[in-house]
C-alpha cells in the first residue's frame, strides 16, 4: 500500500526546540515537492507548539487536513518545569526576567495545594504574547509594542495536574488539559497562588487524544524512511509505519 499524501496521511512528529510548528510544515512540504514530486498539496498541523516547547505535533496531509479541528479539540498532555521566584513578560524563557520574588516561604504542601486548586474547570486569561486575535490582529503584536492587550478570561479544563518533582526554584509537572489551555498562563497563576512569581522553564507535549509522543518520528528520520521506501520518488511507496522507528 503506497503513501497517500494527497488522499491523506496522519504523521506524528517530535518537534524539536527552537523550531516553530510552521517550520515543520514548511520543511515537510518542501520535501514532498522535491522528493515525491508533489507540487500542490495541503499540509497542516493540529495544535501549535511554541518554539521553546518540544514534543508531539500531528501533521496532516491532503484530504486529512479536514480532520485538523477534530484533533485540535482532543485532550492534550504536557510535562515541563515551572521556575518559581521570577516572572517574564511572556511567562516563559522567550524574554528576560522582569521581576524577582521570595521563595523561602514556599513548602511542598503549598505546591501540592496550589496544583489541586487549578484542577477542574477554571477561568484562564491567555498570555499577552499569544496568537489570539484582537480586532483582527494577533495579541503578541500589541505586546511587542509595549501595549497591554485586553484578553478576556475563558473556561478551560485541567483534568490532571500532577507535581512530579520539587527542587526549588524548579517544580516539574504533568498536566492533562482541554483545548485552548495555555501552560504559560498556568505558570503565571501558579506563582501568584504561592504568593511569589513563576514562569515556564521547559515544556513538552506528550499526548494529543490517543496519539503519543513515544510513537512520533524525528522529522529527518521520517523523511529518510520515505526516501528509502521510494528511491525513485514515484507513487510506488510504502505506508508510514509509526511503530517502525
Amino acid at each position: 500500500m503506497p503513501y497517500r499524501f494527497e488522499e491523506g496521511e496522519i504523521l506524528l512528529i517530535n518537534k524539536p526546540l527552537t523550531w516553530s510548528s510552521f517550520d515543520i510544515i514548511n520543511r515537510f512540504r518542501y520535501f514532498l515537492r522535491k522528493q515525491c514530486g508533489i507540487h500542490k498539496i495541503k499540509v497542516g498541523h493540529a495544535g501549535t507548539l511554541d518554539p521553546l516547547a518540544d514534543g508531539l505535533l500531528i501533521v496532516c496531509t491532503g484530504k486529512f487536513t479536514k480532520r485538523i479541528d477534530e484533533f485540535q479539540g482532543q485532550e492534550k498532555e504536557y510535562t515541563g518545569t515551572f521556575r518559581l521566584g521570577a516572572t517574564t513578560p511572556s511567562f516563559d524563557l522567550e524574554h528576560e526576567v522582569d521581576h524577582e520574588y521570595e521563595t523561602a516561604h514556599i513548602t511542598p504542601e503549598m505546591i501540592q495545594q496550589a496544583a489541586q486548586s487549578f484542577t477542574g474547570e477554571i477561568m484562564q486569561v491567555p498570555p499577552a504574547y499569544s496568537a489570539i486575535k484582537i480586532g483582527g490582529k494577533r495579541a503578541y503584536k500589541f505586546a511587542r509594542k509595549d501595549k497591554d492587550p485586553e484578553l478576556a478570561a475563558r473556561p478551560v479544563t485541567i483534568r490532571e495536574f500532577e507535581i512530579t518533582r520539587i527542587a526549588l526554584p524548579d517544580v516539574d509537572f504533568r498536566i492533562s488539559c482541554s483545548k485552548g489551555t495555555y501552560i504559560r498562563s498556568i505558570a503565571r497563576d501558579f506563582g501568584e497562588a504561592l504568593h511569589s512569581g513563576a514562569h515556564l522553564a521547559a515544556l513538552r507535549r506528550t499526548r494529543i487524544g490517543e496519539f503519543l509522543l513515544k510513537d512520533a518520528w524525528e522529522l529527518e528520520d521520517l523523511m529518510e524512511k520515505i526516501r528509502l521506501d521510494s528511491p525513485s520518488g514515484d507513487e510506488n511507496q510504502q505506508p508510514v509505519d509509526q511503530e517502525g522507528r
